[in-house]
């Protein structure tokens, strides 16, 4: 019998027992059994429907890995009807398989997204949602709650397709005892001091500089910054516009004085092919005294540090400033991570991403060194001295430039880090590096 028909008995009984008892002798009223009541309620109160939630992230990797977990969990305790299917990924092996399925159209619910321009071919392939509504319901409650700066690198063309967690800059981290042992006071406020600096630390048999040159984005990272000091953010601007070329003097410079750099030796055995969670093991066993990394890498460098700890003495300065370059040295260069929601998430995962990014959450995120909070309120929980300094830093930036292979999209931003990783290995020269990012763009367009 159907839950229908049931329902329709069952009022039928009660209109009749009602015209009985009014003509009938009036009688004592009884009270419905427990089990009556039961039986009610079930006919006309139906269980949620099980949803199921597949999320991908990066965070492999304590405590940020123990931080997702329990949102996770915590969320389905307080939602019986929802299962989160969580799937944890290594950066580049993330990267490889997104790749892999956003092809075959089978997209996660949430993934982990830097927004840019491999975000804005996504959404040009219909492979993310819409969610500019949800952000803007209750009068923008959801959306209020986050810097302008930061939701924008998730948007294009005023809809938004994903939301930040974290936001920061790539600075120098540095180890402070080593550079005591090499006799330096101060870090470095140039380029030329900078250079001096790692001879200074080659001279006290330490190793200057940790970098993961196999995943080829660290080591980009390094030439990003002097184009940036060198050209300021006039440089990039004319190549994004169509006014200048990657050949032009700003690039080729920056490539001599990181060509400068490479000749110095001043990075660890096997960079060239180490990756960025080897960099960071490097760095965090205090086997180099330097690392250029983002907001992310006191965290990550402690936990791919032997001790689970990494360096104890850590300290943080600006990409040096370039002598004579038309960029400040307070100007920055980074992003951060959000969360993109795929193209067939269902309002439960909204609504989880709504709950991860929370005042609540983001402060737990930002207590434990994991992140720059996005969400208003959330700053106050930072505790790391240097995390602060990220954010003081990234505060003042009157330029901020998002990473060049965000920016450029997947197919160009792997174009520029190929290009570029051949400084490192010394097999082409600066002129021959900037022409060969040039055809990359030309052919891009």
């Amino acid at each position: 019998m159907s839950r229908k028909t049931t329902t329709i008995i069952l009022s039928l009984v009660l209109v009749l027992s009602f015209v009985l008892a009014s003509c009938a002798a009036p009688a004592a009223t009884v009270a419905p059994t427990a089990a009556a009541t039961e039986e009610v309620v079930a006919t006309t109160a139906a269980p949620a429907d099980k949803v199921t939630i597949t999320w991908w992230h990066i965070s492999t990797k304590d405590p940020a890995l123990s931080d997702w977990q329990k949102m996770a969990d915590d969320y389905m305790a307080s939602h019986p009807n929802v299962n989160i299917e969580i799937t944890v990924l290594e950066n580049e092996s993330f990267k490889t398989k997104l790749t892999t399925v956003m092809q075959s159209g089978d997209v996660p619910d949430i993934f982990q997204s830097w927004g840019g321009g491999t975000l804005k071919e996504q959404v040009d392939a219909g492979l993310v949602k819409d969610i500019t509504a949800d952000l803007d319901a209750n009068g923008g409650e959801w959306r209020n709650t986050f810097g302008a700066g930061a939701l924008g690198v998730y948007a294009f063309d005023g809809k938004n397709y994903g939301v930040p967690w974290d936001m920061g800059m790539v600075s120098f981290w540095y180890n402070k005892d080593l550079f005591a042992q090499a006799g330096i006071a101060n870090p470095p406020a140039t380029w030329s001091e900078f250079l001096t600096d790692v001879q200074k630390l080659k001279d006290a048999g330490i190793t200057p500089i940790s970098v993961g040159e196999g995943d080829k984005w660290p080591g980009m990272h390094m030439w990003a910054y002097l184009v940036t000091r060198i050209g300021g953010e006039a440089a990039f601007n004319a190549v994004a516009n169509g006014t200048g070329k990657w050949t032009d003097p700003a690039f080729v410079q920056a490539s001599d004085e990181l060509v400068k750099l490479i000749n110095m030796q001043p990075f660890q055995d096997g960079f060239l092919g180490a990756t960025h969670d080897e960099m960071q093991a490097t760095f965090g066993n205090g086997e180099a005294a330097m690392e250029l990394g983002g907001q992310w890498s006191p965290s990550v460098e402690a936990a791919n540090s032997a001790d689970g700890v990494g360096v104890k003495n850590l300290g943080m300065f600006n990409f040096p400033a370039v002598e004579g370059g038309a960029g400040a040295a307070t100007d920055a260069m980074g992003g951060g991570n959000g969360f993109a929601i795929g193209k067939n998430a269902s309002p439960e995962a909204i609504d989880f991403v709504k709950y991860l990014t929370s005042v609540a959450n983001q402060k737990v995120v930002a207590a434990d060194g994991t992140a720059i909070p996005v969400v208003k309120g959330a700053e106050t929980a930072l505790a790391d001295p240097n995390m602060q300094l990220v954010a003081k830093s990234f505060g003042e930036a009157q330029y901020f430039q998002l990473y060049f292979d965000t920016y450029l999209g997947s197919d160009l931003g792997s174009a520029l880090n190929d290009a570029i990783q051949k400084l490192y290995a010394g097999t082409a020269t600066s002129e021959e590096v900037c022409a060969e990012i040039q055809a990359a763009w030309e052919a891009g367009k």
